[in-house]
């Protein structure tokens, strides 16, 4: 393999990527759920899923952490 074709793992799936854009939007799970026709559980999945991988214990903390790794904007 060459070089230039190693693509690391992106920390966050799509899906990830998505519930968090919403959540710094302000929407509820409800919401979430909603706008991406998915259960409230699994937006609940999601978000546990993205704390534990960036090792913090609270939504707010993940923000904060994606947005300093570049990951979000707000």
């Amino acid at each position: 393999m060459k070089e230039h074709e190693f693509r690391p793992k992106p920390l966050l799936t799509k899906r990830e990527k998505e519930v968090f854009e919403l959540l710094v939007q302000d929407k509820t799970t409800r919401e979430i759920a909603q706008q991406l026709f998915i259960s409230e559980k699994t937006v609940r999945n999601h978000i546990s899923n993205t704390m534990q991988k960036l090792g913090v214990k609270g939504r707010s903390q993940a923000v904060i952490e994606l947005v300093r790794l570049g990951y979000l904007k707000i």
